[in-house]
């Protein structure tokens, strides 16, 4: 049984560090900032989601399991709001121009 959540928490984590690795490359590639933007966002959340279902099986107790999602959701929530004042800038400045 170890071994099939070390094997479940490996594929999960690899599967997340894919997705921050395809944000990364986004972010370097497409040419503007809400297409960045909307890739990047996309791609990291996906990725520490991936991220943190592979961490889950592997901690001892309710608690720190908690604490993981408690910080997934935050960074969710955060993500989210500077996502659009990002994407807010970006258009005023677009319009201005």
């Amino acid at each position: 049984m170890a071994l099939a959540t070390d094997i479940f928490s490996i594929l999960c984590i690899s599967a997340g560090v894919f997705f921050f690795f395809a944000g990364a490359v986004a972010l370097l590639r497409f040419p503007d900032t809400l297409t960045r933007l909307h890739a990047l966002t996309k791609a990291d959340n996906l990725g520490l989601g991936l991220v943190v279902l592979g961490l889950l099986p592997q901690v001892d107790g309710v608690l720190p399991a908690l604490k993981l999602c408690l910080v997934w959701i935050v960074t969710q929530l955060a993500g989210t709001t500077l996502s659009q004042l990002i994407a807010r800038v970006a258009r005023e400045k677009a319009s201005k121009a």
